[in-house]
Order: structure tokens, then C-alpha cells, then sequence
């Protein structure tokens, strides 16, 4: 069972983590999430214990506990929902626009012929 560990101290690292839950049982991962640009905590993280049984226990004991200061927060992880391969651009979906519709000698839809093409705060002269 995966279990969600919050209100981590932000020096906690990966070992410390599993340490606190291996007096619990098997703690197969212990990752505590860093950011991507800083490498620093975020201040939570993550462990994988062996068995539900296992899991259960550290959590009932750990939950609200105090971790060098901080009360953590300790509860079942929720899965992730998949990301889907949509949203993110703005460009992605079908239809024409931008430099790809349009067929041999008519005006482009980029082309408007008005001016009035272009992005926001474009200057034009």
C-alpha cells in the first residue's frame, strides 16, 4: 500500500523517511518530492509499504505525529489520474489555423489582410 506523508520538515531525505517507517514493517519506497528547478523539499512525499496490514499501522501511529516540530500528516495515497495526451498548447487541436490550412493560391487564415493579425502587445508600425 502507498502512503501520502505531508507537513514533511524540509531537511527530511529519502532515508530519514523510510527509517521512520521501517519501525512499522518493510518500506519497499520512500521518496520525498523535491522541486524540479531548486532540488529542495517540497515538504512531502511518499511510502510504499509491503503489506495493507503494515501500511495501516504506521499510519494510525504516525498520523499527527511530531517530526522535528511538525505535526506530519499521514494517510493512503490517492492513485494519480493518467494524463491525457489533450490540453497543453492551445495549437493542438483539429481544424485549420496557423500555417497549416489554407490550399494553393487563397489567403492563409494567418493572412488576414486586415492588419489585425498578430498576437497581443505586438507592435506594429
Amino acid at each position: 500500500m502507498k502512503l501520502y506523508v505531508g507537513r514533511l520538515p524540509y531537511q527530511t531525505d529519502d532515508n530519514q523517511l523510510a527509517d521512520l517507517f521501517a519501525q512499522y514493517g518493510e518500506v519497499i519506497s520512500a521518496n520525498v518530492i523535491t522541486d524540479r528547478e531548486t532540488g529542495r523539499s517540497r515538504g512531502f512525499g511518499f511510502v510504499e509499504m509491503s503489506n495493507d496490514e503494515e501500511a495501516r499501522n504506521a499510519m494510525s501511529n504516525l498520523n499527527d505525529s511530531v517530526l522535528e516540530g511538525r505535526n506530519i500528516v499521514v494517510n493512503e495515497a490517492n492513485e494519480r489520474a493518467p494524463r491525457s495526451g489533450g490540453g497543453g498548447g492551445g495549437y493542438r487541436g483539429g481544424g485549420g489555423g496557423g500555417y497549416r490550412g489554407g490550399g494553393g493560391g487563397e489567403r492563409r487564415s494567418y493572412d488576414r489582410g486586415n492588419g489585425g493579425g498578430g498576437y497581443r502587445g505586438e507592435r506594429r508600425y
